[in-house]
C-alpha cells in the first residue's frame, strides 16, 4: 500500500487546490464517487481536511491523493 504514486500526476492536471465532492469522479477518473466520498464521510472514514463551503464538500487535492495512495499497491 502506499506504493503507487502516479495519483500525484492528479495534481499537476487539475487547476485548483481543491476538488468539489461532486467532481471527485472527473478529478480521479472514476476511481471514486461522490456518493462514496458521502458515505465514507459519514463514518467518519472519509478523506481527510475536507470543509463544507455553503452547500457544497471540498476535498484539498493533495489530501485526495493522499487517500487514493493509501488505499492502493501495485500490482507488478
Amino acid at each position: 500500500m502506499g506504493d503507487v504514486k502516479m495519483f500525484r500526476a492528479m495534481l499537476q492536471s487539475w487547476p485548483s487546490a481543491i476538488v468539489a465532492r461532486e467532481e471527485i469522479e472527473r478529478f480521479t477518473g472514476g476511481l471514486l464517487t461522490s456518493k462514496y466520498c458521502a458515505n465514507l464521510d459519514a463514518q467518519g472514514k472519509g478523506i481527510k481536511g475536507r470543509v463544507r463551503c455553503g452547500r457544497k464538500v471540498v476535498y484539498p487535492t493533495s489530501a485526495v491523493v493522499a487517500f487514493l495512495e493509501s488505499r492502493s499497491s501495485a500490482l507488478d
